[in-house]
């Protein structure tokens, strides 16, 4: 079992950068892959981004790619979503999740754990 808990959302103003971040805890978080994955409201969840096991392999979303950044610690347990360049369209609620194996698939099935969810809000 693995428990994720997001945190860092909030309000911003376009173009400015936002640093979210998930803590795991619970079975060995080096074992896992680790998504971000966001939900905007009266949409359906979206990938945004996913980091392999020792973060060798990362995988973004075209609507992400060179603004976002994927990272994680696995000394501290938490996979970070660092996010620049910030639109009105990044509204959503974004969630971190685990599968025991990584994919560049962007598709949320096969992942085991899932997190709360933390909410960003851009404003224009």
């Amino acid at each position: 079992q693995v428990q994720l808990v997001e945190s860092g959302g909030g309000l911003v103003q376009a173009g400015d950068s936002l640093r979210l971040s998930c803590a795991a805890s619970g079975r060995a978080f080096s074992t896992y892959a680790m998504a971000w994955f966001r939900q905007a409201p009266g949409k359906e969840r979206e990938f945004v981004s996913v980091i392999s096991r020792e973060g060798v392999s990362i995988h973004y979303a075209d609507s992400v790619k060179g603004r976002f950044t994927i990272s994680r610690d696995n000394a501290k347990n938490t996979v970070d979503l660092q996010m620049n360049s910030l639109t009105p369209e990044d509204t959503a609620d974004y969630y971190c999740a685990a599968r025991s194996i990584y994919t560049n698939s962007e598709s949320a099935k096969g992942y085991e754990y899932w997190g709360q969810g933390t909410s960003v809000t851009v404003s224009s």
